[in-house]
């Protein structure tokens, strides 16, 4: 059966549609024997750590982090949820091959989208809510503000080690939203993702400038597309510079997690929603990735010592 947007949605003013006179969303019901958390403990009382990924500017490579990050923690033994609070721009669900997924509703709220048979992967992104894949969320900020908050306390999200928090380009509205919600949950902090380019770490100290003035903790700053090494002769070509974020990180006096090379196999697999950490642990990115998310799980466990 599927819910009406004023069922689905009962906390908002106005129904979940992209614009006036547009569907309602696709959410349907789960049967009473799906297992949930008890909503009146918190939907994220069972989050271990919360990590927001950030960038002063788009086209950067958050969502291309935020998925690998949570594939190579679940490959560490974690379990993982990704919050998709990209509302126009929502990638993941592909990039996880889950596009074509809906969002079921059980008595704790909304069940995320399950990634793996054994559940070590949830997500959550408006682009399940849509009723095309085509269509544009034309919104102003108080209905994105409404739903990232509904987001927050309604997805029952269980027992996660991880939860990612990939969000839209810039400091406005959809990211004060995001932080103000998730601050009663104290998050492990923000990374920074970058490219090595002068105009991509002059948007990124803005980014820098946000989590001081939010009192966000900064995880530490990636360094993204930094390099193309050949897959015939290992050769690395700096084709946007190189070195910048690493010197951003040296400067603003915070951690640099690493860089991440241009790789045609990271590509691939994120245009086919293939697991690259499985399927490619021998090409040039899985290195970087790995070390950066070990780096996360030491953070995380010095935090909770």
């Amino acid at each position: 059966m599927i819910l009406s947007a004023a069922a689905v949605f009962p906390v908002l003013p106005f129904s979940l549609s992209l614009e006036e006179g547009a569907p309602a969303p696709r959410v349907g019901t789960m049967s009473g024997d799906q297992p949930c958390e008890d909503k009146d403990q918190g939907n994220l009382s069972g989050v271990q750590h919360i990590v927001l990924v950030l960038s002063g500017k788009g086209g950067v490579g958050k969502s291309t982090i935020s998925t690998e990050l949570a594939l190579a923690l679940r490959h560490s033994g974690k379990k993982v949820g990704i919050l998709d609070v990209d509302l126009c721009g929502p990638s993941i669900p592909r990039m996880l091959n889950m596009q074509d997924k809906d969002v079921h509703q059980c008595d704790s709220g909304w069940v995320p989208v399950f990634v793996d048979q054994e559940k070590s992967i949830s997500l959550m992104s408006i682009g399940f809510l849509l009723e095309k894949p085509d269509d544009a969320v034309v919104w102003r900020g108080p209905k994105k503000n409404a739903l990232i908050k509904q987001f927050v306390n309604d997805v029952a999200w269980g027992e996660l080690d991880f939860l990612i928090v990939d969000t839209p380009p810039g400091t406005s509205d959809e990211h004060i939203s995001t932080v103000d919600a998730l601050r009663p949950f104290q998050p492990l902090g923000a990374i920074l993702v970058t490219t090595p380019q002068a105009v991509s770490i002059g948007d990124v100290r803005r980014e820098l400038t946000f989590c001081k003035k939010t009192g966000l903790r900064v995880i530490g700053i990636i360094e993204n597309m930094s390099g193309f090494v050949c897959p015939h002769c290992s050769e690395c070509t700096n084709i946007f510079s190189s070195g910048g974020g690493e010197e951003l990180a040296r400067h603003a006096e915070v951690p640099f997690l690493g860089c991440v090379p241009l790789d045609p196999q990271l590509s691939q697999s994120l245009e086919q929603g293939r697991d690259f950490m499985q399927e490619f642990p021998k090409s040039a990115a899985y290195p970087a990735i790995n070390d950066i998310a070990q780096r996360i799980l030491e953070q995380a466990e010095r935090q909770r010592s």
